[in-house]
């Protein structure tokens, strides 16, 4: 039927431990932890061993004693999400930003 749309929502899962994946090779295949206080981000390997973001630290690290924890480094995660968007922006002219790894097109 002419009118209709189509929507796609795009939550980039675990961006920010994505992003320190990609930048540490040395992270890739391990449970990644961002933030220390809070979990802002936990890696799928983290999250396999019960992890989830906005979790105190001291439980994630319970859960998980061999997740390595990094600082967030929220420059690293603007650029990589400025790349995300660019894309979305190649795709549609319709991209509504919902935060820095979420939108509709």
């Amino acid at each position: 039927m002419s009118g209709d749309a189509t929507i796609l929502h795009a939550d980039l899962d675990a961006f920010f431990a994505s992003v320190e994946q990609r930048d540490d090779p040395r992270l890739r295949g391990r449970p990644v932890i961002v933030g220390a206080g809070v979990v802002l981000a936990a890696s799928y390997e983290a999250k396999a061993r019960g992890v989830r973001t906005a979790m105190g630290g001291r439980q994630a690290k319970a859960l998980c004693p061999d997740a390595v924890v990094v600082p967030p480094r929220i420059s690293a995660y603007t650029e990589a999400s400025r790349a995300v968007f660019a894309v979305f922006d190649d795709t549609t002219p319709w991209v509504e930003p919902m935060s820095i790894d979420e939108a509709f097109l």
